[in-house]
């Protein structure tokens, strides 16, 4: 778990299978947050800076180029103050997260989800299945310190409103700690 006093705010990884609801749990909570958070969308990061390396026509997505996403993130992450979202964790490195939030969705929800975003149904099945086995959650489990991993269902707008709430929670707690450990020092 980082304990790197220097930085002013955290880093927060919002992660889930697509259509969790991690764009809008991100988008809330960077405009509730006690803190300035920067709210980056890895996906439209990707393609923004071009970021990949192909385009699969099959699966409609990038083929991302895992070492200069990282190399364009960790500056921004060394100085803290963002929420990393995206529908994979296990690329960030443990020394990022301090805290990664796991959405989780009903998969019959999730299904309908995916369709009215046009998905392929080849792209709703692989999506639907990985969230049945909790892929997402277990890379998120094997890859950082249990006590910063959070599950939270997101099933509906309560849902929303709830999480981040309890992450708005956890942020004041974290800049608590934060103001308590550099007085003590």
């Amino acid at each position: 778990m980082p304990q790197d006093a220097s930085k002013h705010a955290p880093v927060i990884i919002v992660t889930g299978t697509p259509g969790t609801g991690k764009t809008t749990h991100a988008q809330l909570l960077a405009e509730e947050s006690p803190v300035p958070l920067l709210h980056i969308n890895v996906g439209e990061w990707v393609k923004e800076k071009g970021l990949y390396d192909t385009y699969d026509e099959e699966w409609q997505s990038y083929t991302v180029d895992e070492d200069k996403l990282l190399d364009e993130l960790e500056p921004l992450a060394s100085a803290g103050g963002i929420i990393l979202d995206w529908h994979t964790s296990d690329i960030f490195p443990e020394r990022w997260a301090d805290l990664v939030v796991v959405l989780r969705c009903d998969h019959t929800q999730l299904w309908e989800r995916l369709e009215k975003r046009g998905y392929p149904l080849k792209k709703i099945q692989e999506n639907n299945e990985a969230e049945i086995m909790e892929i997402v959650l277990d890379e998120a489990r094997s890859s950082y310190a249990p006590e910063i991993v959070v599950e939270l269902k997101s099933e509906g707008t309560e849902d929303l409103e709830s999480n981040v709430a309890r992450i708005v929670q956890w942020i004041e707690s974290w800049k608590h700690d934060r103001e308590q450990s550099s007085t003590e020092t």
